[in-house]
């Protein structure tokens, strides 16, 4: 038996092998150690035995509501991702994995490894209406990439679109993915529509350091970013200050901040309505873009999540608030399941890869359906 997490994102101490039934680990904080959830390792054994492993740590994590009615994902060939029997008890997140081949990758959601990020990155290049554009270095020396989709007409709508501020909330890349080749396909109405209409501005990760060194929430000097951007700084935030430099330069009219929520088993919004120059106008445009995302994806539901700021009471620091202020735009936080979607359940899938794909290609109907009306 060998357990491993030396590999991309990966994340796991190893505590104990010695007995199959009681195999203990504890997961590696974020620097600065003030988060914690994420893990992704492999396990090699025997083909048949069973494994029993126990999170040692698990009672200490940075959202202990996370682990209720939660199952780890699985792989054997890191493509399809489906669930394994978990229990949180005493403090202790236990797994059990029955193998079928002689290795198995278990983590805390799907991975969206930097490889693949890269192989995004150089497939949507070669689109006619895509350049991708440096907006400079993050603390690893990792660049930082924007992907721009079309002519940069000043008549146009300028929607941009943010994910992996929170590096462990990899739906978010899935989802991106979904909707960049969504937007691309040329038999696609709606996004051919958009595109009249719109320039895109998307950046797939937004922590390419934290990504790979297997963080949940912060960058490689311990930042948590989506509480950076009303000051950020190369120090501490370089990822923030440069999207805010290239933000200032386009102009905002749809910001989508895209995140992963470890607690609440629901897909939701979280707009922008504590902010100090919220309005109606921007009321009506939350919830038309709202109801229409419903109507494009049954995942998607406005009922539950979380609770709305009082008026001129919303943290500015956060980026969906910061944003929504500074250019008057639209702006909305979308978060979706580490769990599953009490909304359409799946017990051997859960929340998958597939389904936050799916959600960015219904993104862009409710984008297409506020556009004419965002300035």
């Amino acid at each position: 038996m060998h357990i491993t997490a030396n590999f991309d994102a990966g994340n796991i101490y190893v505590i104990n092998v010695e007995d199959k039934n009681d195999i203990q680990l504890a997961i590696r904080p974020d620097v600065g150690e003030a988060f914690f959830q994420w893990f992704n390792f492999r396990l090699s054994g025997e083909v048949g035995e069973q494994y029993v492993l126990k999170i040692m740590n698990a009672g200490e994590a940075s959202y202990l509501e996370g682990w209720e009615n939660y199952q780890a994902v699985a792989s054997y060939d890191r493509q399809h991702w489906f669930r394994l029997p978990t229990a949180y008890k005493d403090g202790k997140l236990t797994i059990v994995a029955e193998l079928e081949c002689e290795t198995i990758q278990i983590a805390y959601f799907a991975p969206y490894s930097y490889e693949r990020h890269q192989d995004l990155l150089a497939a949507v290049q070669m689109h006619p209406l895509v350049t991708l554009e440096h907006l400079g270095e993050t603390l690893d020396k990792r660049d930082l990439i924007l992907v721009k989709i079309g002519d940069g007409a000043t008549h146009k709508r300028n929607i941009w679109i943010t994910a992996r501020q929170h590096p462990g909330e990899t739906m978010a890349e899935w989802l991106v993915e979904g909707l960049l080749y969504s937007l691309l396909d040329s038999d696609n109405a709606t996004a051919k529509q958009l595109l009249d209409k719109a320039n895109f501005y998307i950046v797939p990760n937004m922590n390419p350091d934290g990504s790979v060194r297997g963080h949940l929430r912060t960058n490689a000097v311990g930042t948590n970013l989506n509480r950076e951007w009303q000051s950020p700084s190369l120090d501490k935030s370089p990822e923030v200050f440069h999207v805010i430099n290239k933000m200032e330069a386009t102009g905002v009219d749809l910001f989508y901040d895209v995140h992963g929520d470890e607690a609440l088993p629901y897909v939701f919004l979280a707009g922008s309505q504590g902010t100090p120059s919220y309005s109606d106008r921007l009321a009506q445009l939350r919830d038309r873009f709202s109801d229409v995302l419903k109507l494009a994806s049954a995942d998607f539901q406005s009922e539950v999540g979380y609770e709305i700021d009082a008026p001129s009471a919303a943290n500015m620091t956060v980026a969906t608030n910061w944003v929504a202020e500074r250019f008057d735009c639209l702006a909305n936080t979308l978060e979706m399941p580490f769990k599953d979607n009490n909304n359409l359940r799946d017990e051997e899938m859960g929340w998958s890869p597939e389904r936050s794909i799916k959600l960015g290609e219904a993104s862009l109907i409710a984008m297409l359906a506020v556009v004419d009306d965002l300035r």
